[in-house]
């Protein structure tokens, strides 16, 4: 008797692993598609869902900045706030493990920011830094060709899909 209970206190701790391992497999899902309209919560959510699918490696918080659509009657306003931000954030030195996600229904709105606030970077200044452009294709080489020379390692996620 003793024997049979020894064996299932040694098998009931694998048999409990195995079953939360098929439980973490169930609940990967599928990426989410990129929002077709200015609505903030749809891209809210979308980014909650892109930006952990580009974490890998990365052991900090990211920063992300999520410009709205033109469509926003202070448009001009919070893209001008989020510009200076963004160049803050640049200048202030961001260091290796981090990433840097940057998201807008207004694609060429977003690169245009991004290319400002990396305007002046020193070279391979921010070498283990990951940029997360989130936006239209026809917009990644002019946000790549700005970020690349401060040394970060560039990703893109075409909106187009």
């Amino acid at each position: 008797m003793s024997r049979l209970m020894l064996i299932a206190c040694l098998v009931l701790p694998v048999l409990v692993g195995c079953k939360k391992e098929d439980a973490s497999q169930a609940q990967v899902k599928a990426p989410m598609s990129a929002p077709t309209t200015d609505d903030r919560q749809a891209w809210v959510d979308y980014l909650n869902d892109v930006v952990p699918r580009n974490m890998a490696g990365i052991a900090n918080q990211p920063y992300v900045y999520l410009l709205p659509g033109t469509s926003e009657p202070d448009f001009q306003e919070q893209y001008n706030r989020l510009v200076e931000k963004a160049q803050s954030d640049v200048a202030r030195g961001i260091i290796s493990g981090n990433l840097l996600a940057y998201a807008s229904p207004a694609s060429d709105k977003m690169a245009d920011l991004v290319v400002t606030a990396f305007d002046g970077v020193p070279v391979d200044s921010m070498k283990g830094v990951r940029v997360l452009f989130i936006g239209n294709a026809a917009d990644s080489d002019r946000v790549q060709a700005a970020v690349t020379p401060a040394g970060v390692e560039y990703v893109f996620v075409d909106t187009a899909r």
